[in-house]
């Protein structure tokens, strides 16, 4: 009885010791190392508590930044220092982010970006739609500067554009400024593509590149998803009507 079994038990043992019993094992472990990296990933990210708000000077984020908090109107001045907090997106309480509006003076803007930016899980960077023609290079300067961030890359926090002061008749389209914003990131792209040499000759390294080698810039290159909303912080009826930032909210409650 033995013997005859004998034959099958030693065809089993070679079957067990083939390439078919290894690819299962490299299988399962891919799929274990998958499934610990992507729980690394979201620890990682759940971490992330923070919705910046960035943007130029008088591009209106103090005031929006009170809007989402109070409701309520209120006369800002130009900030010098970060404001910060928790702003919950929906009724339930358990479901709240931290806001924290950062500087936009030129001097002050990227130290409160330093930072900050490794807490941010996304970022809410305002635009003056009735200012932004004839601030678009300075726009795009400081946004550039914001996306080529080592940081910013490696996290790509959820990224939305918010064109504020819609409530003006000359305000800029989200449409518009998405297209003058993707130009002005090309050039200064290609203008900063080259990285500098030293003295010796030998090349210095420079920012991360933006967007894809050989094409022209649009936002769906970056890592991050990036969304265009318009809006208005101060509202069309003024300090005594409602802002108009449901599009901001709704984008706030998706990203929570």
């Amino acid at each position: 009885m033995a013997g005859g079994l004998e034959p099958h038990l030693e065809a089993l043992r070679r079957e067990l010791r083939g390439p078919a019993v290894l690819s299962v094992l490299i299988a399962l472990i891919a799929v274990a190392v998958t499934f610990l990296i992507w729980r690394f990933v979201q620890g990682r990210r759940s971490s992330r508590k923070a919705v910046l708000l960035l943007g130029l000077c008088d591009a209106g984020k103090t005031l929006l930044f009170a809007r989402l908090l109070s409701g309520r109107y209120r006369d800002t001045q130009t900030s010098i220092t970060d404001s910060s907090a928790v702003y919950r997106v929906s009724r339930d309480k358990s479901t709240n982010v931290t806001l924290i509006d950062l500087p936009g003076h030129e001097s002050l803007r990227l130290q409160f970006l330093e930072r900050f930016k490794a807490a941010a899980r996304a970022i809410v960077f305002v635009v003056d739609s009735v200012a932004f023609q004839r601030e678009v290079k300075d726009v795009a300067e400081f946004l550039y500067q914001v996306l080529v961030d080592s940081t910013v890359l490696r996290n790509a926090p959820a990224l939305l554009i918010a064109c504020n002061k819609q409530d003006v008749t000359m305000a800029k389209s989200a449409k518009l400024i998405q297209q003058q914003l993707e130009k002005e990131l090309n050039t200064l792209r290609v203008t900063r593509s080259a990285a500098p040499t030293s003295l010796d000759g030998s090349a210095t390294a420079g920012p991360a590149q933006l967007g894809k080698k050989g094409k022209d810039f649009d936002f769906s290159q970056l890592p991050m998803k990036v969304e265009f909303v318009e809006c208005s912080a101060r509202g069309s009826k003024g300090e005594e009507g409602d802002a108009d930032l449901e599009a901001l909210e709704k984008w706030l409650v998706k990203v929570a």
